[in-house]
Order: C-alpha cells, then sequence, then structure tokens
C-alpha cells in the first residue's frame, strides 16, 4: 500500500461543462488552491460567468459560489481522496456531481470490476445495465446503469459507474455518480462518457 504512488491525471478532460475539485487529503496535499476551499470556489464562480459571458448580477457571484462551497462539504469535505466533478451548463445550474478515485489493484481483475460498478447491486429495483466500455488511455473497463431507492426513502436514485484495472500501474480506478434528477443524468450522460474516457494515470 505504501509503494503505491500512480494519481489520477486530468490533462485531457475537457474541462467546461465541469467544476473540479482536486483531492482533498490532509495528507501530502499538493493542491494548496484548494486548502482555503471558499476563496477557491469565489474565484471559480467568477470565472464561470466570465467563461459563459454571462452578466452575474449583483448576487450571481456570491450565489454561484456558496453552492460550490456546500458541494465541496457535501462531496468532497477535507480528507477526501477522490476528485470531485461538478456538472452544469449555466452558472446558476444545480451541479450534478460525479466522483473518480484510483487505488492500488486488489482481486481478480472481473470481479473487482464488478464489485466497482456494483454490477451484481442486490439493492437496484431491476437488474443493472452492464456493458464493456473502452477509453484510450485507461484500457477496456465495466460501466453499468442502475436505479436504487434511497435510503429511509421512496425516492429513485438514478445511478452510474465505470471501473478500470490498469495492470501497468497495478491500479483500479472508479467513476460514479448518483442523482434523483433522473433527466439530468441522461442529459448529461454524453459529457460523463467523455469524461470517463479523458481520465488518465500519471506515476511520478
Amino acid at each position: 500500500m505504501n509503494d503505491f504512488f500512480a494519481i489520477l491525471d486530468i490533462e485531457h478532460v475537457d474541462v467546461y461543462p465541469w467544476t473540479v475539485l482536486p483531492p482533498r487529503s490532509d495528507e501530502e496535499n499538493p493542491f494548496e488552491p484548494w486548502l482555503d476551499i471558499a476563496t477557491w470556489c469565489r474565484e471559480e464562480a467568477e470565472d464561470l460567468w466570465e467563461d459563459r459571458e454571462l452578466d452575474p448580477g449583483p448576487n450571481g457571484v456570491d450565489f454561484v459560489a456558496g453552492t460550490l462551497v456546500r458541494c465541496a462539504e457535501a462531496f468532497s469535505p477535507p480528507g477526501s481522496d477522490h476528485w470531485l466533478f461538478l456538472h452544469r451548463d449555466q452558472p446558476t445550474d444545480m451541479p450534478l456531481p460525479v466522483c473518480a478515485a484510483i487505488g492500488p489493484a486488489s482481486g481478480p481483475r472481473e470481479e473487482t470490476l464488478r464489485a466497482l460498478t456494483l454490477a451484481d447491486d442486490p439493492q437496484a429495483v431491476e437488474p443493472p445495465v452492464v456493458k464493456r466500455f473502452k477509453s484510450e488511455y485507461l484500457g477496456e473497463g465495466l460501466t453499468t446503469f442502475r436505479y436504487v431507492t434511497e435510503e429511509n426513502s421512496s425516492r429513485l436514485l438514478a445511478c452510474a459507474r465505470y471501473a478500470w484495472r490498469v495492470e501497468q500501474y497495478g491500479a483500479d480506478v472508479v467513476v460514479w455518480t448518483a442523482t434523483d434528477d433522473i433527466a439530468r443524468i441522461l442529459q448529461a450522460a454524453e459529457d460523463i462518457e467523455n469524461l470517463a474516457r479523458s481520465l488518465t494515470i500519471f506515476n511520478p
């Protein structure tokens, strides 16, 4: 475990539909600007309005910055070791969170990929849709789409997952998202697939 140094790289990711928060791990955190997450979120909010060439008005920057802070706290709190990608078309859209993580390879390949993608999830309301998924950088992996009911609720969640075993680096990679806004995840499906295909691995 201590000899595992591979990290995810987003060099090839089209960041236009995404706000990207790198891991916020407390130990040996190389992403210093993200340590002050409130300041970073405000700067990102300003950039979003500018990139879309829209007038934020008197409250637009504060509103978007506040939304980003709440998303960071909810989906990537301090100590998190995954990347967080927030998808939106316009600055004021409620972001769709997509997470990506890397770790040392463990267990038989097919068994691990099915476990990482929850391909056999007994809580799914119907059998998950399971497909092979090809990435130029990570090779062939597995992707699933399934519906589950939210814990202690009757709300239906749509969930998408991707996973790869990258033998070259002795690494397993997983990407996941879930939302009760089913139309939203379907509309963002192409961007999510492009994100998954764009991830690479860097071994310092």
